[in-house]
């Protein structure tokens, strides 16, 4: 098992926010498996249901779903599916990070 560094804005400002001024803390739940899955691994995306949020989360399959909305509306993460049944594919933004300029 190998150490992963952890954004410390995760813990630091998005966490109070999202408990604080969402009260939902499910979302960051959902945020920070979803960023885990993502940058933590140095994948761009990651293909996972509901179901399976839930069951590594330990929150209930309508709570991944209302920590979904939440995190989508406030553009944290990005969904899109192939088709209208299949599985998710979440794209997670850190909008705080700025990219670099273009070194001309």
């Amino acid at each position: 098992m190998s150490a992963r560094a952890i954004d410390p804005y995760l813990v630091e400002v998005l966490m109070r926010d999202l408990t604080g001024h969402d009260r939902q803390p499910s979302a960051f739940i959902v945020y920070l498996l979803l960023w885990y899955r993502t940058h933590g691994t140095g994948a761009r995306t990651v293909q996972i249901s509901h179901a399976s949020i839930a069951e590594a989360t330990g929150l209930s399959k309508s709570a991944v779903q209302a920590a979904i909305r939440t995190l989508t509306r406030r553009r944290l993460i990005q969904g899109a599916r192939r088709t209208i049944t299949a599985t998710p594919e979440y794209t997670v933004h850190r909008p705080w990070i700025r990219p670099r300029p273009q070194a001309r």
